[in-house]
């Protein structure tokens, strides 16, 4: 687990790398008025945007978020800085809102963050009674078909709030989906909100510990947030349970590759030539192991340059 340093300052980039956020998220929130204008920041400001990050995660607009700091300095008293004084934190699978050390309900927006049965029943507007009055294999059939339809959905293109609907009703009927829970991953990746996508497939994990997709994606979404050593350690996970993952090779060999660890990036790429010899991702990866011979060839064994080559391959 990485420790940031109360007494130290971070730049906009180390910022953007740490919290997983764009230069024009920072922009705007500082057009919005939620943040001061600054070229350096300390713990205290990383607080207040990750706790923004959330909010915002929660697809809140700024005026709903603003609405919220009101309500906290309503609640709790006036706070010289009220965002670096709260904290949203999970407990269980509950949501809870914490400032100045008070413990308050969510103010909004925090179903799409809680798992509880009863609040995703609500939140597909599913009457609770029904989901419990059905017998297990009834339920699973059911949520079977809303995973389906879920798939059919992203096929035709739909809305984003369609399929979300269709994979949170599959969950609410099977609290054990953990296809539906992988794609509802996806759908969050896609629109980059990191924490919600981290959240579902981790959650598919834990009903389904060996699903070597949800380490594959999580190892997607570690690449795109810049944690090589959690994304590396991710597709290793998916390697260990299923060693003919191909695609999972392929990004593998990508960021050994990128940090210099040629012997290793040589090796993946080697497999997954023999896995996948002969589609378009196997002409890059020729490419790429012939750059890394040569590299070898030219600089008399040493190891090459980081640099990222070829593009990486997308969540499966």
């Amino acid at each position: 687990m990485r420790v940031l340093d109360a007494e130290a300052t971070y730049s906009r980039a180390q910022v953007r790398r740490l919290l997983g956020i764009s230069e024009s998220r920072l922009r705007s929130w500082e057009r919005q008025q939620l943040i001061p204008v600054q070229t350096e920041f300390r713990l205290a400001d990383l607080l207040a945007l990750g706790t923004l990050r959330k909010l915002a995660e929660l697809n809140l607009s700024a005026a709903r978020i603003r609405r919220i700091v009101s309500a906290v300095r309503r609640k709790v008293g006036e706070l010289e800085e009220p965002l670096k004084q709260l904290r949203i934190v999970r407990e269980g699978r509950k949501i809870t809102v914490i400032v100045g050390g008070r413990k308050m309900e969510p103010l909004t927006g925090q179903l799409l963050l809680d798992f509880d049965r009863e609040e995703l029943a609500r939140l597909v507007n599913f009457p609770e009674s029904r989901v419990q009055s059905r017998s297990p294999a009834a339920r699973a059939r059911e949520a079977e078909q809303w995973f389906e339809r879920g798939l059919e959905l992203e096929r035709a293109g739909a809305p984003f709030d369609q399929i979300l609907q269709a994979y949170l009703k599959a969950v609410t009927l099977d609290p054990r989906s953990a296809g539906a829970m992988v794609n509802l991953g996806t759908l969050f990746f896609h629109r980059r909100m990191w924490a919600q996508a981290e959240l579902w497939y981790r959650r598919a994990l834990e009903v389904e510990p060996g699903y070597a997709l949800a380490h594959y994606n999580l190892g997607n979404l570690y690449d795109e947030m810049e944690d090589r050593d959690a994304a590396i350690a991710q597709y290793q996970q998916a390697i260990r349970l299923d060693p003919d993952y191909a695609d999972a090779h392929y990004n593998l060999a990508l960021l050994y590759q990128m940090s210099g660890r040629t012997l290793e990036a040589v090796r993946h790429w080697q497999i997954y030539l023999r896995l996948d010899p002969v589609s378009p991702w196997a002409a890059i990866a020729r490419r790429e192991l012939e750059k890394l011979r040569q590299t070898t060839i030219v600089r008399g064994g040493q190891q090459a340059p980081e640099g990222r080559g070829g593009p990486s391959k997308a969540e499966g």
